[in-house]
């Protein structure tokens, strides 16, 4: 089932903290530490900064809780920039 925001709302799916060892390889720490980075999911009829599958870095306090443990709710104004491809 996919949930559709509304209003000023933006869903988004938070990437995993990863730290990479000596050796290379990529170990995900999820131990309940703010995340403030993720993948827009779904964005209200009011937002305009933002699209579907931007990655966002967005302010932590604002994010409310929701069913799945990596899918945050905030407002617009909780973003605080785009990422941009180089």
């Amino acid at each position: 089932m996919k949930i559709k925001a509304i209003g000023d709302r933006i869903f988004v799916r938070l990437e995993p903290k990863a730290e990479q060892t000596d050796g290379g390889i990529y170990v995900v720490a999820d131990i309940g530490d703010c995340r403030n980075i993720g993948i827009v999911e779904s964005v209200g009829s009011k937002v305009s900064t933002v699209k579907e599958g931007d990655k966002i870095l967005f302010h932590v306090f604002d994010e409310l809780e929701t069913p799945e443990k990596d899918l945050a709710v905030i407002r617009e104004n909780s973003v605080l920039g785009v990422y941009q491809d180089e």
